[in-house]
């Protein structure tokens, strides 16, 4: 069953969960859920062994009080 990544972007933002991880083969899936996601801007990736990425929600962008 593919893993349904919009829910995970959602569960990221309403923090829920604090990260969640995408393999190489299950990306193109994650891509096209996250282009859609509206605040996309603020889930930030990183790279890890064997192409896995992991992702995680930065709930602090743009609220430095300025």
């Amino acid at each position: 069953m593919a893993e349904d990544f919009t829910d995970l972007l959602n569960q990221l933002k309403d923090g829920k969960i604090d990260q969640f991880e995408v393999t190489p083969a299950s990306f193109p899936a994650f891509q096209k859920a996250f282009m859609a996601f509206e605040t996309r801007k603020r889930v930030v990736g990183q790279a890890h062994k064997d192409g896995k990425l992991v992702y995680h929600y930065d709930h602090d962008a743009g609220n430095s009080g300025e």
